[in-house]
């Protein structure tokens, strides 16, 4: 199985950089050229694979909404400039067409899309245009409160659906993370019954990517701060790729990739 050129015969992991200030974990956000490229540099000497760029908090509980003109902007110049140093695929995590659209012609190589092409009715014809992989996300208004991983399973399959028809066959899934929050049961619940059960997502044949670093659900068992869950990131991440995923999201490359090694190690042997 492969992804934007990437072999996944192995678990790979995909570097966050965040050009928001509004993002919720300020660790990962960079403000100036040096900063931004000494920690893409960085990442990919500790191991990532993908570099994944955003422009704007897609955080589903903050207040994070930015001019398209200013999303466009801090996009265009984080894309542009990661793109002069790093030969490896960078995606770009935006809801907005016309950001991915610009952001595809900066340099990047995937559109990321939290909306799994169900926002920007534009969306997916601009992966189309440009014959560009996507992550899609699974998104829906309908939250079955008994079943969160059949949820997941139609919403994604409705997104595949969406890409199909547009020819887009380079596709990888994503379960949403900390974006489907139902006031019951509690979110923190819905995210573990995912990532628990994470291996039904194979029915689609496509690559799994996960993105648990130091988000919410972790912040709500553990009692940390997002400064302060990284051992919990590690600990979900483990799960993650023990039952499947292919690709981690992550604010931290070399802690992970071990937790990736270690437990993609111990799933070979698995009976």
């Amino acid at each position: 199985m492969r992804f934007a050129g990437v072999d996944l015969k192995e678990p790979k992991i995909m570097g966050v950089i965040n050009v928001s200030p509004e993002s919720f974990y300020k660790g990962s956000v960079k403000k100036s050229e040096k900063e931004l490229v000494e920690t893409v540099l960085k990442m990919i000497e500790e191991g990532a694979s993908f570099i994944d760029i955003g422009a704007k908090s897609t955080a589903p509980y903050l207040e994070t909404q930015i001019s398209i003109e200013e999303e466009i902007r801090r996009a265009v110049w984080a894309v542009s400039t990661v793109r002069d140093y790093v030969s490896i695929p960078i995606s770009i995590d935006t809801t907005r067409s016309k950001v991915a659209e610009e952001a595809v012609k900066a340099g990047a190589d995937i559109i990321n899309d939290v909306t799994g092409f169900k926002g920007d009715k534009q969306m997916v014809e601009i992966a189309e245009e440009y014959s560009i992989p996507a992550i899609l996300c699974a998104h829906t208004a309908d939250i079955n409160l008994k079943d969160p991983i059949h949820t997941v399973i139609n919403a994604l399959r409705e997104s595949l659906v969406l890409a199909q028809k547009h020819g887009i066959e380079e596709v990888a899934v994503d379960p949403a993370i900390g974006f489907l929050r139902p006031d019951w049961p509690p979110w923190y619940e819905w995210d573990s019954k995912v990532i628990a059960n994470l291996n039904m997502l194979k029915v689609f044949g496509k690559p799994i990517l996960v993105g648990v670093s130091r988000k919410s659900f972790i912040g709500a068992i553990t009692g940390r701060r997002a400064e302060e869950r990284l051992a919990g990131s590690l600990a979900a991440t483990a799960v993650a790729v023990f039952n499947g995923a292919n690709i981690i999201r992550t604010h931290d490359v070399r802690e992970t990739l071990d937790a990736v090694k270690v437990a993609g190690f111990m799933k070979r042997f698995r009976v």
